[in-house]
């Protein structure tokens, strides 16, 4: 592909598309000089195509006002090419660019909202969701840049967190959301097969202990073979399996399962780890946006009587 890129390209996409023009410019100029055929007695000659058994078509000229709105067309394109970018590498003489017109927009809707995030900003996060104009920019900010993974509702689905039930990987206070937000958060669970015993049987007896937590479906019997193997996952979900907020490691006790909550979910996490991103939105939010969309998102799992709490 790095070939595409030499000057020899430019070049030659310039001059095909300069030539193109010409050329239709020069084909619709001999067009419109080439004499009209006709009989002795004046009248145009057919081309000899003949539909429906007496509909002809004759060899007349193009109508004046089209060729002449043909060559303003192909004036107009060159005109085009010289102010705009179009001829391979050549920037176009006005120097426009779709990136550069976006971030003079951003810039411009930046310079108007900037004092308005400013004094939110200066609010703590209950404060914020408390404001019901701020609520209502947050909701704004959640479907533009939350909800294609969340959904519109928050609600979430699989390998995606739920955000409004109040049960949180970390500790789901508004200072945790606002730092996932503008950082983002990598989520790993390692593979721990090998360490529970790497045969099929320690994978059922540690799925169904796991299971046995959050009283789901499972084997009594495989569950009490698995409760000693569980000792390795404790570090991380504590000896009780109630997680640690600190690291992000889930509770296993109130069934809910962010991957699946079956016996084969289980085991396969368990077998081959689990690896997931939230990717950072602080560079293109900035910190004022992402304090407002962190009081929604708070306020989403919190009620208004706790919101009126803490305030």
């Amino acid at each position: 592909m790095a070939d595409f890129f030499h000057s020899g390209w430019s070049i030659f996409i310039a001059a095909g598309t300069l030539l193109s023009i010409l050329a239709c410019f020069i084909v619709a100029w001999l067009t419109s000089r080439a004499k009209t055929a006709t009989s002795v007695d004046g009248v145009v000659e057919s081309t000899g195509h003949v539909w429906d058994e007496d509909l002809q078509e004759l060899n007349n000229p193009l109508p004046r006002w089209w060729l002449y709105l043909f060559y303003i067309t192909c004036l107009f394109g060159v005109i085009y090419l010289f102010l705009y970018p179009g001829l391979g590498t050549f920037a176009g003489s006005l120097k426009w660019s779709s990136s550069g017109q976006y971030e003079t927009e951003v810039a411009t809707i930046d310079e108007v909202a900037a004092p308005l995030f400013a004094g939110y900003l200066a609010q703590e996060i209950p404060a914020v969701a408390a404001n019901q104009e701020a609520l209502a920019m947050g909701e704004r900010l959640f479907l533009t840049y939350c909800s294609q993974c969340h959904g519109s509702d928050a609600r979430g689905g699989r390998s995606f967190p739920n955000l409004s039930d109040n049960e949180w990987l970390g500790t789901g206070d508004p200072a945790y959301i606002k730092n996932t937000i503008l950082n983002g958060r990598n989520a790993v669970m390692p593979a721990m097969a090998a360490a529970i015993g790497n045969t099929e049987a320690d994978l059922d007896a540690v799925a169904n202990y796991v299971l046995s937590m959050s009283g789901s479906n499972h084997d009594e019997a495989l569950a009490e073979a698995g409760k000693p193997k569980f000792a390795v996952c404790a570090a991380c979900h504590g000896p009780e399996g109630q997680g640690n907020p600190v690291i992000g490691a889930p509770n296993l006790t109130d069934d809910i399962w962010l991957y699946g909550g079956s016996l084969n979910s289980v085991k396969t996490a368990i077998s081959n780890g689990l690896n997931n991103r939230m990717p950072a939105f602080g560079e293109l939010l900035g910190e004022g946006k992402a304090h407002v969309l962190a009081a929604y998102i708070w306020s989403l799992s919190n009620t208004s009587e706790k919101v009126a709490e803490v305030n």
